[in-house]
């Protein structure tokens, strides 16, 4: 039984596709669904994206609202929705998550956004590999 489901986004049109999925499990099994956008705070993907903490601060922002706008689309759906805007590596973010908020399922697209895809897909693949409950990966 999935009674919470978190799915991930970076705001993307690729991770369109994963929250049209996420919501859609949810809806199938009435599952509580939570959001969760990282920014990431890796010293080596914030040089190669040349962000200040300035910058950092309105990735903050943007996260939370693309977050506000998948609780928003859960809500209108009869969903119960909860967002979050975490801060670290993407990954490990996720995973943590899924632990404190003991989740029973994870949604998420098959790759970020930006330049740095490759990078961000990597993460995708770290959830797979470690995460203890099922991981959806969703293509665009």
């Amino acid at each position: 039984m999935l009674d919470r489901i978190l799915i991930a986004t970076d705001g993307s049109r690729k991770a369109s596709a994963a929250i049209d999925h996420g919501l859609e499990l949810a809806e199938t099994f009435d599952a509580e669904v939570h959001v969760v956008y990282v920014v990431e705070t890796k010293a080596s993907y914030i040089l190669s994206i040349g962000a200040s903490e300035e910058g950092l601060e309105e990735y903050r922002q943007y996260g939370q609202e693309v977050v506000d706008e998948v609780v928003d689309r859960a809500d209108r759906r009869g969903l119960e929705a909860v967002g979050a805007v975490e801060s670290g590596t993407v990954a490990q973010q996720l995973l943590e998550y899924t632990d404190r908020e003991d989740v029973d399922a994870v949604v998420m697209g098959e790759r970020g956004r930006g330049t740095l895809e490759r990078y961000l897909g990597s993460n995708v693949e770290k959830v797979v590999r470690l995460c203890s409950k099922p991981v959806t990966v969703v293509r665009s």
